[in-house]
């Protein structure tokens, strides 16, 4: 399982940007259709997600 892993955190390094575009299309997304009732809380999904992907304020 740990190759599987690997090779996710290996395209993800090479997609970062990517892949934080769609984070941010995804929590747009979420936020209309909520009615904007949770963008605190979307945003602070967003946020966390772009943390683990090197984008955010920290890179794990």
């Amino acid at each position: 399982m740990s190759k599987i892993v690997d090779k996710a955190k290996e395209l993800l390094g090479k997609h970062e940007d990517k892949v934080d575009s769609g984070l941010d299309k995804a929590g747009e997304q979420a936020d209309r259709r909520t009615d904007q009732k949770y963008t605190g809380h979307i945003d602070k999904g967003v946020q966390a997600a772009k943390d683990h992907t090197g984008e955010g304020e920290t890179n794990r």
